[in-house]
């Protein structure tokens, strides 16, 4: 059998088993159109390769019962991090997407983010038992912009621990690629996969914490645009809002965002809001839960926080008409229906495209969840390709 039909059988034996999993031969030679004999051979190459094994057996007919193969869960594993301001998570899985391990701790404001990065890959290997080595993908979220060229973040003035090269760094000590992404962008990876937009192709995440971004989902790819700035929503210029202006203060630097919408929805925007209607707060989660508890009373706010969230997405569906928001973050998770809807209402009014506009149903961290999820389809494409 020539090399490369061999390569296209294993792969779709691979897939089928990866995405469906324990199945019988019979069943991937029917599913994939591979005679017996050749899904036989082709499960024996897999065996060999240390990949696929018998895990039980399935009932049948008449005859003896046939046994069910599945890809061996220790046969490869991936990372995944998010590395905020505050904080830094790791999370190692399985080739089944299983988490095996998680950690988390406080980056310490270290200048550079290379070793905090690498000690919590490190930690959560050994909490899982697994060699570095046996990594076959490793993906890291983060606030920023992504340079699409050298795989380095830009603009994250939250975090200045990512410099020049620290990309580089990262494949250096770990003796394997590093991707970097967008912490919104792994999010909506994360909500495609298993949250309220799973299997849509097009859609957007709106992600509104502390600060806010885009995350762009078109033919169920994700839109980074030419320079990876695709998405930096927080800079979009709106009505009763200030300009951003001297963004571009220092090479590859910028202060913390002045004017555009990300003023008016900003945590520090929302506890101002908050407080004119006269409600106390720390933080934006806080502002929308007691604007909630209050009933009437809270309706005022909510109305106009749905206001300023609405001059955003009015000005991305008249663009993109992605026919799906989604509002994430603290804002989103705690506004639920009575945000949204009133986002869906206040978009109507401003243009003639009206979305649905939802909240993102993920538990646990959607970040971290995506960064494992791209590393995962890493890890396939790595095997497949060995």
């Amino acid at each position: 059998m020539p090399r490369l039909l061999r390569e296209i059988n294993d792969r779709a034996a691979l897939e089928l088993l990866l995405s469906t999993g324990p199945m019988t031969r019979g069943q991937i030679g029917d599913l994939t159109g591979l005679s017996k004999v050749t899904a036989s051979q082709t499960l024996a190459r897999l065996e060999e390769r240390g990949l696929v094994e018998v895990v039980g057996a399935q009932a049948g007919g008449r005859g003896p019962n046939a046994a069910l193969y599945s890809v061996i869960p220790s046969s490869a594993y991936v990372a995944g991090l998010e590395v905020g301001p505050e904080q830094v998570s790791a999370a190692v899985a399985d080739i089944h997407g299983r988490t095996v391990a998680e950690v988390t701790f406080a980056p310490n404001g270290h200048d550079d983010l290379v070793p905090v990065v690498h000690g919590a890959i490190m930690k959560a290997c050994r909490s899982a038992k697994v060699g570095v080595g046996k990594l076959r993908g490793v993906v890291i979220g983060t606030p920023g912009v992504v340079d699409p060229r050298t795989g380095d973040v830009r603009y994250a003035f939250d975090l200045p621990g990512w410099h020049e090269g620290s990309h580089e760094a990262l494949a250096g000590e770990l003796k394997r690629e590093v991707t970097i992404e967008n912490d919104v962008n792994l999010a909506a990876v994360a909500e495609r996969a298993d949250g309220a937009a799973e299997g849509l192709d097009d859609f957007v995440l709106l992600w509104a914490s502390r600060g806010l971004g885009l995350a762009v989902m078109l033919g169920g790819k994700l839109h980074r645009g030419r320079s990876g700035s695709a998405g930096e929503i927080g800079y979009l210029a709106v009505p009763g809002a200030p300009l951003p202006e001297e963004i571009r203060t220092s090479p590859g630097r910028l202060p913390a965002l002045a004017g555009g919408l990300q003023s008016l929805v900003s945590a520090e925007a929302v506890a101002e809001l908050a407080a004119g209607y006269g409600f106390a707060a720390a933080g934006a989660r806080e502002c929308v839960e007691v604007a909630l508890a209050a009933g009437d009373r809270g309706e005022p706010l909510l109305d106009e926080l749905a206001h300023r969230l609405a001059l955003g997405v009015a000005a991305v569906c008249v663009i993109l008409d992605p026919g799906l928001v989604v509002l994430g973050g603290e804002v989103g998770h705690a506004g639920g229906r009575a945000l949204t809807a009133r986002v869906e209402e206040a978009v109507a009014r401003i243009c003639p495209v009206r979305p649905q506009v939802t909240t993102s149903t993920l538990e646990g961290n959607p970040v971290l969840r995506g960064a494992v999820l791209a590393a995962l389809q890493q890890a396939h494409e790595e095997i497949f390709a060995s």
